[in-house]
């Protein structure tokens, strides 16, 4: 297999220029770790972005949910008596079918006003209810926005501060892990061990140590939609962790049947490709190519980040990169993602 390994690197390395400055990734198959490999620039952290949403997220819901703080049917407006929208449930904001705007720079307003975070999460509620608009249709459509509304759920079935409930779930859930919040957009080692991920934007300056996404950095770098971050190892773990998850081995803290429910398709074929918080692969033009099966279930992160496990072949991928240093409009990584997803499948089936 070093062999394997040794091709894979000699195609990405032909692929990294103008695509990436660099890339971590960890092949774990059946289980055991297949390939463990960098090229271009590596950094020992990288900043996970949206994957944050299924490490964080999901997985605080899939244990609210085990213990019966919400079910199918609770709406939001049950838990949050200041949402307007009354209709909607908990699981139309995990599997994107909510209607609700997909994105907003709230950064723009929260950044004039004070620096306490509780004085911006009041505005973020307030612009959420008054401002952002709710369209419902049959076709899902993904949205941060929906992933924001969930954490003040979060906050309001544990009756804790988001950071707080990060801090439970990571004691429940990766109590060895090195993923961290940076709360106060305070990074937790030095600044030069983080992957940078933009140079100028709205910020006007290199990111590097602090969240890249905006909103999230000017809720001071706690949020339910990005802000985790975290090193390959670690991302290797939580496939890892997934994977057991799905195969039995995580009914020691959650039930086999809050598992199931979370990891299948909920949405229809053609309306969504989303399990309850998790993302599937799309018949056409997927990011992970035209291999893995299609009840794969993953998550990709704006700055170059993912983590996807397939049942099928018993095969995850996990993948740190930063590849909006190179421009946030930079498509070229998604060229390379398909490939790189199939190549690996190609490998192992030899």
């Amino acid at each position: 297999m070093k062999s394997f390994e040794k091709s894979l690197i000699t195609k990405i390395q032909g692929e990294l220029v103008d695509c990436t400055p660099g890339l971590q990734l960890q092949v774990h198959h059946r289980g055991r770790k297949l390939i463990d490999l960098e090229a271009g620039e590596s950094f020992p952290y990288y900043d996970l972005a949206s994957v944050t949403k299924i490490i964080f997220t999901t997985q605080s819901l899939m244990w609210a949910y085990d213990q019966e703080l919400w079910n199918l049917k609770t709406k939001v407006s049950e838990i949050l008596p200041w949402f307007p929208h009354l209709e909607m449930k908990i699981t139309d904001c995990l599997d994107h079918s909510s209607g609700m705007l997909w994105w907003g720079p709230f950064f723009e307003k929260l950044e004039l006003l004070e620096k306490d975070p509780l004085v911006r999460l009041t505005e973020l509620q307030r612009m959420i209810r008054d401002e952002v608009p709710c369209e419902k249709t049959d076709v899902s459509i993904y949205s941060d926005v929906n992933f924001m509304i969930l954490g003040f759920v979060l906050e309001s079935l544990f009756e804790k501060p988001l950071l707080s409930v990060w801090e439970m779930t990571k004691e429940i859930f990766y109590p060895q892990s090195d993923f961290e919040i940076h709360a106060g957009n305070i990074p937790k080692h030095k600044i030069s061990l983080y992957a940078p991920t933009e140079f100028g934007g709205w910020r006007q300056k290199k990111i590097q140590g602090e969240v890249n996404d905006d909103n999230c950095w000017s809720l001071g770098g706690v949020s339910a939609h990005a802000g985790v971050f975290g090193s390959i190892d670690d991302l290797g773990w939580y496939a890892l962790h997934l994977r057991a998850l799905i195969q039995g081995g995580g009914a020691k803290r959650l039930k086999s049947k809050t598992i199931q429910l979370f990891t299948r398709r909920a949405r229809p074929v053609g309306q969504g490709d989303f399990a309850l918080g998790f993302m599937l692969p799309s018949k056409t033009n997927s990011l992970v190519g035209d291999r893995l099966s299609r009840i794969s279930i993953g998550h990709w992160g704006f700055t170059g980040c993912s983590v996807w496990y397939d049942p099928e072949n018993d095969l995850s991928v996990s993948l740190c990169s930063n590849r909006t240093f190179l421009g946030r409009e930079n498509k070229k990584f998604n060229l390379l993602r398909p490939r790189l997803h199939d190549w690996i499948l190609e490998g192992i089936k030899k």
